[in-house]
């Protein structure tokens, strides 16, 4: 179940799964409006949505237009139905101002509250937020009801599992809850009913699940967004107050907003492609050449922009870990394509050199440990050797010696990419590299290569596994099947770091 699970969430971006998720949501809710079981108007709401599709549609091309920036279709959808969800269906023709006045801040945020292209605020929470004090109107976030509930935490898990932000989201909800119970026994309410309003009634589990998690404003490491999670926490619960100062969820995300960008590298870099350069029969390396210098940690990814005519359904944003080292001069991405890439892989593969792509949102902690001694094993599945080629590079340039071991799998020996570096590695620093081959026929042991990575291969190559901290790149049903397969052998959870590529093409 599982399996079939990742499978189908592996399909999606995790801006398409969210936008599902939100239509998912919202078709639930007029369902259930025109039962009688939601008190609201379901055409109302109905033209609520519209509306607000409308009203952010024309203001972000707009304001794209005016910032010379590439608009991109999917925000627009997801900030104009998480509106919807939030702001009571309108009922009276001069609450569209309320809806327009919402939708138009929404999207002019991303573009005129921005520093270096990276916007500073959650759009939708900056608009309600900028609403209340505006015009004395503010969000119900009426999806906050019980009804709702079952809907929302379904969808909720599939996203949370999608995006790996659990840890961001478990310690917001500890802090909400561990809250509402030190004010229940501290004050008159008791502690049973605050934890009922907080679970039944109130937008806590949307807020955690898409408010809290949206990507372009939130830390980019796993121990940032744990006290990220855990200060929006704090602020969300509705019996936090410092004297006669209260805040609500629009508040609570917008103060962690600033932690955020606080905390965490600032910025966006508009690339211009330097070469590009065919390393395998499907795999090319993209190589930028940046004005400023980029900053950041081998294995890290980034999140990449590329605006183009009529991009289709998987959208024009991808993530891309980087293959280069903070050593080298130039960003460097290795990019797998297929015969039915997407408009994106179709476009990037067109550019030349008067394209540009916006590279940004630098995150990730699937890094090689503090400790140089560790013992490691790294697993590469196809183009998921790119961070693992990042790693070693940078060794390389340092000088830094560590005990590793590298397992790479693809098809054919034509599919192993990046090999000189890795023999270099070999040479100077003690690095080993099994490669692996599934359609090669019979390998001669003078070719250096090895059939399927098999938990005895491991076993038989790292005498000392047990020890070994587990890096496993790849697709997912290679990294799952790695992980139930070292699970087998005695390796525990916390031993083994995953690196997903989801096979978008």
């Amino acid at each position: 179940m599982i399996a079939l699970t990742d499978a189908l969430i592996n399909r999606f971006t995790m801006y398409r799964l969210t936008l599902y998720y939100l239509i998912f949501l919202l078709g639930v809710a007029l369902a259930l409006s025109f039962g009688g079981v939601l008190p609201y108007d379901p055409f109302a709401l109905l033209f609520s949505i519209g509306f607000l599709v409308g009203v952010c549609g024309i203001a972000n091309t707009l304001f794209a237009k005016a910032f010379g920036v590439p608009a991109n279709s999917e925000s627009v959808y997801i900030s104009a139905l998480i509106l919807a969800l939030i702001i009571t269906p309108i009922t009276a023709y001069h609450d569209l101002w309320f809806l327009a006045w919402a939708g138009v801040w929404a999207m002019a945020s991303k573009y005129m509250l921005a520093i270096r292209r990276r916007h500073l605020f959650n759009p939708v929470a900056f608009a309600v937020a900028l609403t209340a004090l505006t015009i004395n109107q503010t969000a119900s976030w009426w999806v906050g009801t019980t009804p709702m509930l079952p809907f929302v935490l379904l969808g909720g898990l599939l996203l949370a599992r999608k995006i790996r932000r659990g840890a961001m989201i478990a310690s917001f909800a500890v802090v909400v809850l561990a809250t509402t119970v030190l004010a229940g026994l501290l004050g008159r309410e008791g502690v049973g009913v605050g934890l009922q309003n907080t679970l039944l009634y109130s937008p806590m589990l949307f807020f955690g699940f898409v408010i809290l998690t949206e990507p372009l404003t939130a830390p980019p490491t796993r121990r940032l967004q744990i006290v990220y999670g855990a200060l929006v926490g704090l602020l969300f619960t509705p019996q936090f107050h410092i004297g006669r100062l209260y805040t609500s969820p629009e508040v609570a995300i917008l103060v962690g907003n600033l932690f955020a960008y606080l905390a965490s590298p600032k910025g966006k870099l508009v690339l211009q492609l330097a070469r590009k350069v065919q390393v395998a029969p499907d795999v090319y390396d993209f190589f930028f050449v940046p004005q400023r210098k980029l900053a950041f940690v081998p294995g890290q990814y980034m999140e990449w922009t590329l605006g183009h005519d009529d991009p289709d359904s998987r959208g024009n944003r991808r993530y891309f870990t980087l293959a280069s080292s903070p050593t080298e001069n130039h960003i460097r991405l290795g990019v797998k394509f297929s015969r039915a890439s997407s408009s994106f892989k179709r476009a990037m593969l067109a550019m030349d050199a008067q394209t540009e792509i916006v590279a940004g949102q630098l995150a990730g902690d699937f890094v090689l440990p503090r400790d140089r001694q560790q013992q490691c094993v790294l697993i590469a599945g196809g183009i998921g050797i790119t961070p693992f080629r990042s790693m070693i590079k940078y060794l390389l340039d340092t000088g830094q010696r560590r005990p590793i071991t590298l397992f790479y799998a693809g098809k054919t020996p034509a599919d192993l990419v990046y090999r000189e570096v890795f023999e270099q590695a070999r040479r100077d620093l003690g690095i080993r590299t099994i490669y692996s081959v599934s359609e090669a026929g019979d390998l001669p042991r003078a070719s250096g290569m090895v059939g399927r990575i098999t938990p005895q291969l491991i076993q038989r190559e790292v005498p000392s596994y047990r020890e070994c901290v587990f890096y496993i790149s790849g697709p997912p049903a290679m990294v799952n099947a790695f992980q139930r397969a070292l699970g087998e052998i005695g390796i525990r959870p916390g031993q083994i770091k995953t690196d997903l590529f989801s096979g978008l093409t």
